[in-house]
């Protein structure tokens, strides 16, 4: 899996260079290099691009675990952790945990965590939202780690507006299309929706060596499998 992710990296990097006449790029540096280049230029415009829309909106559209989402959608682009299903799902699940700890524990009208510090009920929320959120994640078959993050912003107090979940949801949607775009053009597969579940390859039989080949030869001829 390593290797392949290795190889949907270099899709994606040599793919966007080609598309900006950047070719010499990849002849100039090594692949490590380029690639963290890309890192560097791709992971910044993406929440670039959200920021933006939230500074046009003055909506929260971005918020901190969509670093971390942006992340695994362009560097593992087709593990299941990195579909829209798993994203969307996975982050939906994180907020609604985070509102539902901070009901249970009595926080919804409280400040954040950030102003007025942590107490036994916040401890109860954070732990809450965050179990809740990776057993729904499990049993759905969703998993989205970033999710976790979500869950805690929330239950923290950092996002306690009901209100806020559609345009925390906003945020998600808009660095999916990013990345759908992106990796699209590069020509890597992106799903629509969930990633497909490859086939389990049969194992590969090992190529025979010379001698091996030679043995057989000589038992086809009549001979002895070794010369005298």
């Amino acid at each position: 899996m390593g290797a392949r992710n290795e190889r949907l990296r270099w899709q994606l990097t040599s793919g966007v260079l080609r598309a900006l006449h950047l070719e010499s790029l990849a002849v100039r540096y090594s692949r490590r290099t380029v690639m963290a280049g890309f890192g560097l230029i791709n992971g910044s415009i993406s929440i670039a691009l959200v920021a933006f829309i939230a500074f046009l909106t003055q909506e929260a559209f971005i918020f901190p675990s969509l670093g971390a989402t942006a992340f695994i959608l362009f560097h593992v682009p087709l593990a299941e952790p990195a579909s829209p299903r798993n994203t969307i799902c996975g982050h939906f699940v994180g907020a609604l945990m985070g509102l539902l700890s901070l009901y249970l524990f009595g926080l919804q009208n409280q400040p954040s965590a950030f102003m007025e510090g942590v107490s036994g009920a916040r401890i109860g929320a954070a732990a809450l939202s965050l179990g809740l959120t990776g057993c729904l994640m499990v049993l759905f078959r969703v998993p989205h780690p970033p999710a976790g993050a979500t869950a805690l912003i929330v239950s923290l107090g950092l996002m306690p507006d009901p209100a806020q979940l559609p345009i925390l949801m906003a945020g998600v949607l808009i660095l999916l299309a990013h990345a759908f775009v992106m990796n699209r053009l590069s020509g890597i597969p992106y799903p629509l929706w969930r990633t497909r579940r490859e086939p389990e390859l049969a194992p590969v039989m090992p190529e025979p060596s010379d001698a091996d080949v030679l043995r057989c030869q000589r038992c086809d001829e009549g001979l002895p499998s070794s010369p005298a």
